[in-house]
């Protein structure tokens, strides 16, 4: 029997994992806090993939002239790719080599692939498809309160609050386990209100429900805090005491009376004020954002207005309120905190700090100017892939780019035009299949590692079946391709190494994790970070005394509403959204091969005014066209979308060919959640 979490999204339930003769099987782990033994259908059926036909166990090799895929030996393809990566670095310089990851990678991973790219590689190419999951909330968290954690409380506090606001979250679907905690706030008597252009699952669940026009979470929050503002509930003294930029924030406000409002969202003005009312008389509020308020070119903004309510109400800081993120991937906040970012090292310090390359260079045992500098993010690194000036080869670890980026054939078309692509994957997903190597690499179950919840809880997946003959884990393919292109330090495979190391790295940086061991993970199931010493308790809750800026004070930040990157028109008149649904998890590479998950492909939910003026009828195809693409899918006639908006789960290849490629200036997040369309039947 093993104690482990699953393999999914960011919450990282516990579950135990019991060998039953040859199948391993999924039980409950009730003490974990996170999820008190539940789990969603994903979870219990998160083994679905041991043994399934379609596991890759032996590298593979395209051959250049034919085309054709041949398996080989783990020498030959290591040998290959270090081979090529050496040439092309030679006649092209370092940044020719790009490096792509994933949110879903465990911590050791994250951070030995970021220095395998800054270390042994030399090239700052470096981003992961976490960029595209919540870096407007965590570049908004670092602008307003200096430090970046999903949520700085545990996520059971939500169940003691008096108003909670969930902006852009459908997480009855995306994370079951976690809805339970809506319940138990209502059962206290507390309030929920859910804003989404869909009545989704989670909206069901909620006393309060408001529909914008997708974009539009930002306006809606600008004209709460005006109300808020000439009601008088403005926390004057919370402000006074331990904020700054307030003035500019409310003359910013000022302009957003609830009738200009309700013209730009489609929220009634009536409703608007009634939101205000609630908050104006709540003596605890928590806001927090998903990706319906974050993937926009103006997400930043979106989630600093909303950062703004909260803390003009003065409640961040304050027991069981505040702002938090709810973070989408396995470890997408770990992820992003030790390295596999374009700008920041281990520790989430930032790469061009002086005193942060120092203090890793000296962890990794290499001169601090040898270090790279910034590279691109995550979709400009794709969008320069085989350009003048782009690198030439990409190692992808963990992500299935060809389905999850946006203006996805773009993306292919990127791809195509590299000299070499390698994928280290545990299936043969949509970019393994476009790969010169691809190398089999172990899953969740096969490999112990941390992993970051949502909370900033660190916590320890463990090894419970040995993996098939043939597959390698990630740090012993990092460690292999390092040592082959002659990198200066010796690469370490063993994951609680690498945590050590991990930990000194990341010693004095923000996501301080020096203080924690395997041991003590084990112990304490899970151990919250900054945690910067043996001796130190770790950090449930942020900013009781003070906020991460020198001064301790938080930052109001003054925003303007501009609407989506790509307004609609005479020939696009709909707004596209995308998202999840229940049975399946990002780009579906592996749910979509597990049995036991319903697998109904893509689909258009449509209103029935929408439905009626097209001639579209439920159950039969319609295209849904933008300007980059279309798609032909069945057709979901409900009542529960907006009539001017469709929407479309992202699980499938061709929802991504469709959205649009804009990118918010700060975090450089794409525009994923709103974009003009037609649909036609």
């Amino acid at each position: 029997m093993t104690q482990t979490h699953c393999p999914y999204c960011s919450l990282q339930c516990g579950m135990t994992l019991e060998r039953a003769g040859r199948t391993l099987e999924v039980q409950a782990w009730p003490e974990f806090p996170v999820n008190e033994g539940a789990l969603c259908r994903k979870g219990w059926t998160a083994t679905g993939l041991r043994g399934h036909r379609e596991r890759l166990t032996t590298p593979l090799v395209r051959d250049r002239e034919t085309g054709e895929v041949r398996a080989t030996g783990w020498d030959e393809a290591l040998d290959l790719v270090a081979g090529r990566l050496r040439e092309l670095r030679t006649s092209y310089g370092a940044d020719a080599v790009g490096v792509f990851g994933g949110g879903g990678l465990t911590n050791e991973k994250a951070y030995q692939l970021g220095k395998l790219a800054r270390v042994a590689l030399g090239t700052s190419q470096i981003d992961y498809n976490g960029r595209w999951c919540m870096s407007s909330a965590a570049s908004a968290a670092n602008r307003a309160f200096g430090i970046d954690r999903g949520l700085p409380f545990p996520l059971a506090d939500v169940e003691q609050t008096d108003v909670l606001v969930l902006v852009g979250s459908n997480l009855a679907e995306t994370m079951p386990p976690a809805a339970r905690h809506l319940d138990r706030l209502r059962a206290n008597g507390g309030h929920v209100v859910v804003i989404d252009p869909r009545r989704t699952p989670t909206a069901d669940r909620a006393d309060t429900f408001l529909q914008p026009v997708p974009g539009t979470d930002l306006p809606l929050a600008l004209g709460v805090l005006h109300l808020l503002d000439a009601m008088g509930a403005v926390d004057e003294p919370y402000v006074a005491a331990r904020t700054t930029g307030w003035d500019d924030v409310r003359r910013a406000v000022a302009a957003w009376w609830p009738e200009r409002v309700e013209r730009v969202t489609g929220v009634p003005a009536s409703s608007l004020r009634a939101l205000a009312t609630l908050l104006a008389g709540a003596d605890r509020a928590m806001v927090l954002t998903a990706r319906g308020a974050e993937q926009h070119a103006q997400g930043t903004d979106t989630v600093l207005a909303w950062i703004d309510v909260a803390l003009a109400l003065g409640m961040p800081g304050r027991p069981f309120a505040g702002y938090g993120c709810l973070t989408g991937q396995g470890n997408g906040q770990g992820g992003r905190e030790h390295g596999q970012k374009a700008d920041q090292l281990p520790g989430y310090r930032m790469i061009d700090d002086p005193a942060a390359r120092e203090h890793v260079a000296r962890v990794w045992g290499v001169p601090a100017a040898t270090l790279p500098g910034k590279g691109r993010s995550a979709y400009e690194l794709l969008g320069a892939l085989g350009t003048d000036g782009g690198p030439k080869a990409l190692l992808v670890f963990g992500s299935n780019i060809v389905v999850s980026a946006p203006n996805a054939t773009h993306v292919a078309s990127r791809l195509a035009d590299l000299d070499l692509l390698v994928v280290a994957d545990i299936v043969m997903s949509e970019t393994a299949a476009l790969a010169d190597v691809v190398l089999p690499v172990t899953q969740w179950a096969e490999e112990t590692g941390t992993m970051t919840n949502l909370e900033g809880r660190v916590i320890l997946r463990q090894r419970a079946v040995a993996p098939p003959e043939g597959v390698r884990s990630d740090l012993d393919v990092i460690a292999g391709i390092a040592s082959r292109v002659g990198a200066p330090v010796v690469f370490e495979t063993d994951p609680e190494a690498v945590f050590a190391e991990l930990g000194r790295a990341s010693s004095g940086g923000r996501a301080d994790y020096a203080g924690i061991t395997y041991d003590r993970i084990r112990e304490e199931n899970g151990v919250f970070w900054p945690c910067p010493t043996d001796d130190h308790p770790g950090t449930p809750r942020l900013f009781a005394s003070s906020f991460a800026h020198e001064d301790g004070r938080a930052r109001f930040v003054a925003v303007e509403h501009r609407g989506p990157a790509e307004p609609v028109d005479a020939a696009y008149p709909l707004h596209l959204t995308t998202g999840r649904v229940l049975a399946q998890y990002q780009s579906g590479a592996q749910t979509r091969r597990v049995r036991e998950l319903p697998d109904d492909g893509p689909f258009v939910e449509l209103h029935p005014m929408l439905a009626d003026r097209i001639g579209a009828h439920d159950g039969e195809p319609v295209v849904v066209t933008t300007r980059r693409g279309e798609l032909k899918a069945p057709a979901r006639v409900v009542d529960t979308i907006r009539p001017d908006t469709v929407f479309v789960p992202f699980h499938w290849v061709g929802a991504n060919r469709l959205t649009n490629d804009a990118l918010d200036p700060v975090s450089r997040m794409p525009e994923f959640k709103v974009c003009a369309c037609a649909v036609t039947a």
